[in-house]
């Protein structure tokens, strides 16, 4: 299990297809500003600020989260693609 320092999250984006009419399935063709994923893990510690205070992070492991496109490190664990982003990449939480 990955455990992110600072103000990191791990994240797990939902896989991006788009159909056309005919039914073939195409990759990446249309890129959105953002992405939807799901929280994996979070930073024990979170960020620290100037003056040393500790800022706890705000999203929990579980929830569904709106990210800005192409602010991810991409890494495999346990043949699984996950992403490394950092808390302020985090546009919004999504609630149902």
């Amino acid at each position: 299990m990955l455990k992110p320092l600072g103000d990191r999250v791990v994240v797990k984006f939902e896989e991006e297809k788009e159909q056309t009419v005919g039914g073939f399935v195409l990759a990446g063709t249309h890129k959105e500003s953002t992405r939807k994923a799901k929280v994996i893990a979070v930073s024990e510690t979170g960020m620290r600020t100037i003056t040393g205070e500790v800022v706890p992070p705000s999203v929990q492991v579980g929830q569904e989260v709106l990210v800005e496109n192409g602010h991810d490190l991409e890494v495999t664990q346990n043949d699984e693609k996950v992403s490394i982003i950092r808390e302020s990449d985090i546009i919004a939480i999504i609630s149902e």
